[in-house]
């Protein structure tokens, strides 16, 4: 692969073609040395990942290297415009930061499993595998990109859990790993459950929010919820309650505050107190949802003022 030794390439941007087969790189390691995009989506491309070319693309290894290569470069951004499918949408963006790694290799015909090196690409912002034949595990080590904002592995045939270690993607703005065959517990206590349902759909084997109310210390036994069906349906009415109670007593300040924590403090008194927890959590997901969503919105606004004062 002759671009490869091209020594100052930073973007490769072969989307929308027809090109196919295997991708096969030079025995040489200095290859993609300074590569920062790379998006070879919609073609035909087939076999494994190409492991061997992640293990050369050093610009995108370490976050302090890019940073300091955009600072002697003395210009930060690229002149031309590029066209980048992120966080679900496919935008065409002049004067791109210098410093926005990503990879895209979407809609190909790549099978086998995701390599574990992809951890070892901490610079990443943007990482697009789906709509591929992709299978196995999602491995652990894609936890590490803590710089990541977009992730989409959706469209393969990935089995197992979700990672533990995607708790710690603190950045992720926008997931989406429906349509593969995960299953066990969306990892409980982190941002991942305040993305909408969709980024799970397609995927039986999921439990947990947003997909569905249990999973965890949080879901009873499975028998006893097929026996127990009729009072699953007052505990439904009983959150409908609670959510309308709340609005009002909160209204109503320090009484409506006393009456409500006197009502709560007789349920816990009743020795049953796991659906109570349960509408606790599902008011947290309801909340940390309209956040995101007035954050998505805002972030929308502040790029096309970019873009328009850009242009």
């Amino acid at each position: 692969m002759w671009l490869g030794t091209l020594p100052k390439l930073r973007v490769l941007s072969l989307r929308s073609n027809k090109l196919h087969g295997p991708i096969r790189t030079l025995g040489s390691e200095n290859i993609f040395n300074e590569l920062r995009m790379l998006d070879i989506s919609s073609n035909a491309f087939t076999e494994n990942l190409p492991m061997s070319l992640f293990q050369h693309l050093k610009a995108m290894r370490a976050i302090d290297q890019t940073i300091n290569a955009a600072s002697e470069e003395g210009d930060e951004y690229y002149q031309d415009t590029v066209t980048l499918v992120t966080k679900g949408l496919e935008l065409e963006v002049v004067k791109i930061l210098f410093l926005y790694t990503t990879i895209d290799l979407s809609n190909n015909k790549f099978e086998g499993h995701i390599p574990s090196i992809m951890g070892d690409l901490i610079a990443l912002r943007v990482l697009n595998l789906s709509h591929n034949g992709l299978e196995g595990h999602i491995p652990s080590s894609v936890g590490s990109l803590s710089l990541v904002e977009s992730l989409d592995l959706s469209s393969n045939h990935l089995v197992g859990e979700i990672p533990a270690q995607f708790a710690s993607l603190t950045s992720l703005e926008v997931i989406n790993l429906s349509y593969n065959h995960l299953e066990g517990c969306i990892p409980q206590g982190t941002q991942l459950q305040t993305f909408e349902s969709n980024a799970y759909e397609g995927n039986d084997g999921l439990r947990g929010l947003p997909v569905s109310k249990g999973c965890g210390s949080y879901d009873n036994d499975s028998e006893s919820e097929k026996i127990d069906t009729g009072s699953e349906l007052d505990k439904e009415s009983d959150f409908e309650f609670l959510n309308d109670f709340w609005k009002a007593a909160l209204m109503g300040y320090g009484s409506g505050v006393c009456i409500g924590l006197s009502i709560i403090y007789f349920m816990f008194s009743t020795g049953n107190p796991r659906w109570l927890a349960r509408i606790i959590v599902e008011l947290e997901h309801k909340i940390m949802m309209g956040r995101r969503k007035k954050r998505q919105r805002k972030r929308q606004r502040q790029y096309r003022r970019q873009r328009q004062s850009r242009t």
